[in-house]
């Protein structure tokens, strides 16, 4: 076989496969997005409540870690007159997500959050039920968030005044805020999880 049939072989033969590719791009294109799920929020109560699940998953990992002998446990090594103890600052958390979303609804708030709220929680498994139906509260009432109320007006001296909407990322970041607080507290007693070593930063003075 001469030299310039064999060019011309190859030639043919690459343009061949050159047109197979591309007729079947399209359709392998179309296949693969249609193949994507449609895994992003589809409102704004959704693109908030996932990243508040998470951190509130988070948060109640924290407070299921550490043993109920240590609830009581306040940071000496350093500068912490005055802080929480880890159970003052579960109870803290959970009585401020009651405040955050009574706001939200227009009702009256705990006027004593800051201490932890009048709830009688007080052993581990009492303030864990206190955290996880403050959970729930939020979450139901977050729920209710919409495009057409997100920017409403919301009074209450626990972040506001403000809107719908920022009081609820205020909500989520109050927990991320002591979710870094409480890691330390952890740590300082030779405890560590998959919550305290993934994300282990933030002040633990407040």
């Amino acid at each position: 076989m001469s030299l310039l049939r064999v060019v011309a072989i190859l030639i043919m033969f690459g343009v061949a496969l050159s047109a197979v590719g591309k007729s079947a791009t399209p359709q392998n294109s179309a296949t693969t997005l249609a193949a994507q799920p449609d895994d992003i929020p589809k409102s704004i109560a959704e693109s908030v409540s996932g990243t508040l699940q998470f951190v509130e998953g988070d948060f109640l990992g924290l407070a299921e870690a550490m043993p109920e002998d240590k609830y009581s446990f306040i940071p000496t090594v350093g500068k912490f007159d005055g802080v929480r103890s880890f159970g003052e600052q579960v109870k803290h958390v959970a009585c401020a997500q009651f405040a955050f979303f009574n706001e939200f609804e227009g009702k009256k708030p705990p006027d004593d959050c800051e201490k932890g709220g009048h709830d009688p929680a007080k052993t581990k498994a009492e303030l864990i039920k206190y955290l996880k139906d403050s959970f729930d509260y939020s979450n139901r009432v977050l729920a209710t968030l919409t495009a057409k109320n997100a920017l409403e007006r919301v009074e209450g001296r626990y972040g506001g005044p403000n809107t719908k909407l920022g009081i609820s990322v205020i909500a989520v970041w109050h927990i991320t805020d002591h979710y870094g607080q409480l890691v330390e507290y952890l740590r300082l007693n030779g405890i560590a999880t998959e919550h305290t070593e993934i994300r282990a930063e933030g002040s633990v003075s407040r």
